[in-house]
């Protein structure tokens, strides 16, 4: 048995960006800060920030559109992939994404824009988009074909 889940707690570092496949599938891009503070060897304490890139899919990627902003802590959960290509001076190179299978808001309303959208089993202070009906805004109703890697415009 094999697990590939990746649970993450950071900020927004930009606003997310979507683009659509020639399909008319969403894909949702953005960066997520997580940090890290530990005391050195000489005992002076270091923070280290790891950034994240954040991919998400169909519903998903449209409510990221629509609610998520730069500097808004966010839950993240979902599966690493990485990418390999060769660039224009024929390097090989490797790209790790984070495919995100849910999101919530993490903190205040106000920080998170005030959104309606909460799950049962959220906590208080979180708001959550699984993708699912009841909440979600009629316009979002509608799922795309399935996709894949040659789909992708990049």
């Amino acid at each position: 048995m094999s697990v590939n889940k990746v649970i993450l707690v950071g900020r927004l570092g930009r606003d997310p960006e979507t683009r659509y496949t020639s399909g008319g599938q969403a894909v949702c891009h953005f960066s997520l800060a997580t940090d890290e503070t530990f005391k050195d060897k000489s005992g002076e304490r270091q923070k280290r920030t790891e950034w994240h890139k954040i991919v998400a899919w169909g519903k998903k990627a449209e409510f990221a559109q629509q609610y998520l902003k730069k500097g808004q802590e966010v839950y993240v959960e979902g599966s690493i992939r990485s990418n390999e290509w060769t660039d224009k001076e024929n390097q090989k190179r490797t790209t790790v994404e984070i495919i995100a299978s849910d999101f919530r808001f993490v903190g205040s309303k106000q920080e998170s824009g005030g959104s309606n959208y909460r799950s049962n089993s959220a906590a208080a202070s979180s708001s959550t988009f699984d993708g699912g009906g009841g909440s979600a805004p009629s316009e979002h109703d509608q799922s795309g074909p399935e996709v894949t890697d040659e789909d992708i415009p990049f």
